[in-house]
Parts: C-alpha cells; structure tokens; sequence
C-alpha cells in the first residue's frame, strides 16, 4: 500500500463521527438526549436539556417532552380472544392517545415502517376496563407496547410495557433496518430480542389487581 493510502486510512480513522444538534436552537447534543413529540404530524425531534424543560408538562403545544419512564406491567389481562379482536395482523403493536384527534390509535411494526391500524373502539374499551393502568397513558407521550411473538409460538409469556413513544417508534426503525427477505432473517429476531431485554432491564414493574 502507498504512503498515500495509509495518509487517507490515518485521516479516516481520526474524523470523528459528526455530533448530533438540538432541532430547536443546534446545540451539540449527546448520545443520550431528549426527545420532543409533534403532535400533529407525530414527529420525534431531537432536544437539548435547555429546550426540552421548556415543555416539560406541557398538555397543549406545537411539542410535548417524551416521558422516559418506563413500566413493565406484570399482571395485565387480556385474552387470545381479545387480542384477536383488535384485529392486529402480527403479535406486537403500540397504542397511545393522538390529542390531536381525540382517539386512540394502534400502530404495528412492519419491514415497510409503522403501519396504522383500525381499532375497534368496543374491544380496546373492554381491554381497558380490565386494566386501569391505561387510564393512566399520557396522550402523545407515552404508548401501551405489546409483545406477544414468544406467547404466540409459546417460547414465553406475553410482555406489556407503558413506554415512551420514542421507544416504540426506535423498534419500528430497527426492524425496518435489519429485516431481510420474508421472514425477516436471524438478524432482526436477534436485535427485537436485545430491544426488549434492554426495555425489562430499564422497566419499573407495576402489578394490577388480577380480574378474572
């Protein structure tokens, strides 16, 4: 190899990856960072800390701060039956309230990207009757996420997090990226798995009162 070619191969392994910026103002913005939803168009926008505390709690807004709790809820009930009704296509999706136009709305994860869902108002309300913790979802912030492939091949129990909708949609982004022919490859069945292991590690348990 020339002197010319290890001088390029030098300057290569030197450039440093370019940081990320604050949408709002272009500050230099670290790994971790905030994150603020649009409600009207749904757009996640990176924030700084100085950006984003000037929507924290803010129910109304061109913005609202992304919640980064996360709460795994262990005692949630919903049948076969019922998940069936809902009229999903796969066994993992996020639902969260749109303040915009007063509903909630159900999203699953596709090689495509997010693909909406029509949900069946009667069957989300009964869902809800039996598990008071969604009465607590804050609207365009945080989002019901279900897991239910490892139920549905019975490898393992069905998962049910409140997540924040950043979280929901950074799933989406990873399957979009890493699936590969018609089942998707080993690939994105070994990072969905990663996904969540990071999501239970980080989660907060909330147990429910068991309705029969």
């Amino acid at each position: 190899m020339s002197s010319s070619t290890f001088a390029t191969l030098r300057r290569f392994a030197r450039s440093k990856r370019p940081l990320e910026q604050c949408e709002l103002c272009a500050a230099p913005l670290a790994h971790e960072h905030p994150h603020l939803v649009q409600p009207a168009s749904r757009q996640i926008v990176c924030a700084c800390e100085a950006c984003a505390m000037l929507f924290d709690g803010m129910p109304a807004g061109k913005y609202r701060r992304v919640s980064r709790e996360i709460r795994r809820l262990t005692s949630f009930q919903m049948t076969d039956a019922q998940w069936e009704s809902l009229l999903i296509p796969i066994n993992m999706a996020f639902f969260f309230r749109s303040s915009v136009e007063n509903r909630m709305v159900v999203f699953y994860p596709s090689p495509a990207g997010a693909v909406e869902s029509l949900l069946p108002i009667d069957a989300w309300n009964e869902i809800v009757q039996e598990n008071t913790a969604l009465n607590q979802l804050q609207p365009d912030i945080e989002a019901l996420l279900v897991n239910r492939i490892g139920h549905a091949h019975e490898r393992s129990q069905a998962e049910y997090y409140i997540a924040p909708i950043d979280e929901c949609y950074r799933l989406v982004g990873l399957i979009r990226v890493t699936w590969k022919g018609l089942s998707g490859g080993s690939e994105v069945w070994t990072e969905i798995g990663r996904f969540f292991s990071a999501l239970r590690a980080a989660a907060g348990v909330v147990g429910e009162e068991a309705h029969a």
